[in-house]
């Protein structure tokens, strides 16, 4: 179930961040998302969390957070799991 979602945010990021030479199969869901092999940069998180907020209803709305949740792909498809299920249906 999480490893659906894991995948799921790997097509997104590599559509939203613009990554034609990634494919899924190239992310390492353990793997540093910021400052990492991919190159992401402040602006690719606040397109993250633009995605994260639209696709899945959940604001980050603080660095601190932010920093924590995309830390890497596992992370991330963690706190979305976690802050789904606080989300009212």
């Amino acid at each position: 179930m999480n490893n659906d979602l894991v995948e799921e945010l790997k097509i997104k990021l590599i559509d939203i961040l613009n990554l034609p030479d990634v494919t899924p199969e190239d992310f390492d869901e353990n793997a540093q998302l910021v400052g990492g092999e991919l190159g992401i940069d402040s602006i690719d998180v606040l397109e993250m969390v633009v995605m994260v907020e639209k696709d899945y209803g959940i604001v980050i709305n603080s660095q601190e957070v932010g920093e924590k949740v995309f830390s890497s792909l596992t992370a991330l498809a963690d706190y979305i799991r976690k802050h789904a299920q606080d989300t009212p249906s």
